[in-house]
């Protein structure tokens, strides 16, 4: 594809492989700015498990709760009387080309693990976002499954809190994160694509980072930052 064609996809298959390919967190976050979206970046405390991971795919927003009540029998709300509330049910909903992502809980304990990688990975889903700690880091690293968290701390959520709800609009700090929007994440963060504005953006970023690319070739050769400013209008 030339530098000057816009990008095509016809399905999200071809669309998230044209993301991973071309595009990176910062131009995608540069574009949002420029569209008026100021507040899309996740806290930077949300890394990946590996620096070579790229997360790509649609939102499937769960909403945890801190549970220290147990599992009953006899709470009020029965869906607490059995483990991790609602969390198995979201797993075995996720769809191909989805993103778990958590919010809710309390940092004191871990909201993802192997064997959820594994589950979720068995439905083809993309990836795993947390707002929290992930575990069985080496298991998951093993089986490639791309994890965004605070970082590695192995204590269950079981005992601690339970997924209540999903398939609904979650917020993480300042970003709104509804289903079906896009979550775009690398080694420089995690940025939320509102599903509305989706192909305006994904098209502008292309462009903006091909253009990146002859500025890169540019200032390479000599060119000044002003002079590169004055010509591409990046930098």
């Amino acid at each position: 594809m030339s530098m000057l064609t816009t990008p095509q996809w016809r399905n999200d298959d071809e669309l998230f492989k044209l993301c991973r390919e071309g595009l990176f967190s910062a131009v995608i976050g540069d574009v949002m700015d420029l569209v008026g979206r100021t507040h899309q970046f996740l806290s930077p405390r949300i890394q990946p498990l590996r620096d070579d991971m790229i997360l790509v795919g649609r939102a499937m927003p769960v909403l945890e709760a801190d549970d220290h009540g147990g599992e009953g029998p006899g709470r009020v709300n029965n869906l607490f009387n059995g483990p991790f509330g609602l969390m198995l049910r979201a797993l075995d909903d996720l769809q191909r080309n989805e993103i778990y992502i958590c919010t809710g809980a309390s940092p004191d304990y871990a909201l993802w693990g192997e064997l959820m990688s594994t589950c979720a990975q068995n439905r083809g889903a993309a990836g795993a976002i947390v707002d929290g700690y992930s575990r069985d880091t080496r298991g998951i690293l093993q089986i490639g499954f791309p994890v965004f968290s605070y970082g590695r701390f192995a204590q269950d959520q079981r005992p601690r809190g339970k997924v209540i709800d999903f398939r609904c609009t979650i917020q993480m700090g300042a970003v709104t994160v509804r289903p079906g929007d896009i979550l775009f994440g690398d080694l420089d963060g995690v940025c939320v694509i509102p599903r509305e504005i989706e192909k305006e953006v994904i098209e502008a970023a292309w462009h903006k980072a091909h253009g990146e690319k002859r500025v890169f070739e540019a200032i390479k050769g000599g060119m000044g930052a002003q002079a590169a400013w004055d010509k591409f209008g990046i930098l």
